[in-house]
């Protein structure tokens, strides 16, 4: 029996996952989640075999479903975490494959891939969406374009209006290692200019 919990902040989407796995005889959801940190807790406590994590839950939290699965995979007997979500940006599927998740699915994704993807994480074994795994296998052929985490972590400061001084302070770093950063993202990006580099960056669906 693969013990679950299911983690999202939509009602609807849980009550879905519950009866879609309800169908299948190998299958038990032991909790529900609508909160990062409600995932943590139920992780520990309701010792699952894999924990199925939405990535945003939410303006009002401020963690994140990727925060959250680097925390799971720290317990001492952690479950395996297979990401759900409706994002695939290289900033998504990067935070979440660095923060220990075993793999990466999209809500469109059709029920029997679903199923077998988290039988495959239960297994231990990795479970990559095809568009997802095609995305990490272009990243690894075109390195010259792939931005590094810290890069797209700054990046996506700057999307959201933030100063050079404001990027430093959030990210513990000199004001001269984040210009050092964008410089960097310039370059890869062909581009001059912050406004630019966001561009070209939500263009190519690294960031979202």
């Amino acid at each position: 029996m693969i013990r679950l919990v299911i983690a999202d902040d939509h009602p609807i989407v849980r009550a879905g996952l519950i009866a879609l796995f309800s169908l299948e005889d190998d299958f038990e959801v032991v909790a529900e989640a609508a909160t990062p940190d409600e995932a943590v807790d139920l992780a520990e406590r309701e010792n699952p075999d894999v924990v199925l994590m939405d990535l945003q839950f939410g303006s009002q939290q401020a963690t994140t479903g990727a925060d959250a699965t680097r925390r799971i995979r720290s317990l001492d007997a952690p479950p395996y975490v297979l990401v759900l979500t409706n994002y695939d940006s290289d900033a998504d599927i990067l935070s979440a494959v660095e923060a220990g998740a075993s793999g990466y699915l999209l809500k469109d994704a059709p029920p029997h891939e679903l199923i077998a993807a988290v039988r495959a994480a239960a297994a231990g074994e990795s479970a990559l969406a095809p568009v997802i795994a095609s995305r990490l296998l272009n990243r690894m052929r075109a390195p010259q374009i792939s931005l590094s985490s810290r890069e797209i972590q700054v990046l996506e400061l700057v999307a959201a209006g933030r100063s050079n001084t404001d990027v430093a302070e959030e990210l513990f770093v000199s004001e001269t290692t984040v210009k050092s950063h964008l410089a960097h993202i310039f370059s890869k990006l062909d581009v001059n200019s912050r406004t630019a580099a966001v561009s070209a960056a939500r263009r190519r669906g690294i960031l979202r």
